[in-house]
């Protein structure tokens, strides 16, 4: 299946437009995401994610490390949105996440950015931590596809979505690539700063794959369409991966490709809240493998392939 980005028909029929002025329009009374925090942002007011008016960036560039369906050969172009509508005290990118390491942008800066990463013979937009910008990312999307932007779009989340933005989304978004992070809306609060997040992340997913389906790759085994979930896991069971993966393999898809990591390591302030102040042990790691395949998962990564063929 050849790449091809979704928007493109969005853009074409003048639908696109229409988005970015709803998701604009939804600023003055923030309810981008779960948060529900009615500042308005237009006026550079700031809630949980303490970002106004303009996304903050902190870098851009083409990436390889991530999974091999998504950084393919020339790399996934990848764009670092700053802040985040979560707070995880373990946070590998503390400084960016929840320091607000970078630069406000305005839509013509981000539009330069994803047309450049292009040029650089990327095999896709990636947009990192973009759940509390995507009136931001529309507009600068806008702009960069009348000027001949084409790649497919990549959203890169930590799964603490809003319905409301997910389905401003549906039509210009290719792949989705959210986290699931935990089976409980009490760790989601004690370890991320959230309520409800296993509420609001399986309603999330399930809007994603409505909208997408399974993941489906090209001739070159590049990622064009589809959903693919990222599971870290934690130590001493704090991310209940049997439940998620239950939840999975019964009410997304069985064929759904899941990536499950063990790259875990203490970071922030996770020396504060044993057990998070340890590596993940071997043991723990292999326990999250066999609970996928119990519950019937059959696209598993590490130990799925991207050669091998993925149903939609």
């Amino acid at each position: 299946m050849a790449l091809q980005a979704s928007y493109l028909h969005l853009l074409n029929s003048g639908k696109l437009e229409e988005r970015v002025k709803q998701a604009r329009e939804s600023l003055s009374n923030c309810r981008i995401c779960p948060h529900q925090c009615g500042v308005n942002r237009l006026e550079d007011e700031r809630g949980f994610c303490r970002t106004g008016a303009r996304a903050i960036v902190s870098g851009h560039g083409p990436h390889f490390g991530e999974e091999p369906p998504i950084s393919g050969t020339r790399g996934s172009g990848t764009v670092f949105f700053s802040g985040c509508n979560m707070r995880c005290i373990y946070c590998q990118n503390y400084e960016v996440s929840q320091e607000m390491e970078g630069h406000e942008v305005t839509p013509e800066f981000l539009a330069f950015f994803l047309l450049a990463l292009q040029e650089q013979g990327c095999h896709n937009i990636n947009l990192v931590t973009p759940s509390h910008v995507v009136p931001q990312f529309l507009e600068g999307l806008l702009l960069a596809a009348r000027e001949g932007l084409h790649l497919p779009v990549v959203y890169n989340s930590g799964g603490y979505d809003g319905i409301t933005t997910l389905r401003l989304l549906d039509g210009i978004i290719d792949i989705y690539m959210p986290d699931i992070k935990y089976s409980d809306n009490r760790t989601g609060l004690e370890l991320s700063g959230v309520k409800s997040y296993w509420t609001a992340a399986k309603n999330a997913l399930l809007e994603m794959y409505r909208q997408v389906g399974n993941l489906q790759l090209d001739s070159n085994g590049v990622a064009c369409k589809g959903l693919l979930i990222r599971h870290l896991v934690l130590p001493g069971g704090l991310s209940g991966t049997r439940k998620v993966m239950k939840f999975i393999a019964t009410e997304i898809s069985r064929d759904a490709v899941i990536n499950i990591m063990d790259q875990y390591r203490p970071c922030g302030r996770a020396s504060e809240h044993p057990p998070l102040d340890r590596r993940l042990r071997p043991e723990e790691f292999k326990q999250a493998i066999e609970w996928a395949k119990q519950a019937g998962l059959t696209r598993i990564m590490p130990l799925w392939q991207k050669d091998q063929p993925v149903s939609q």
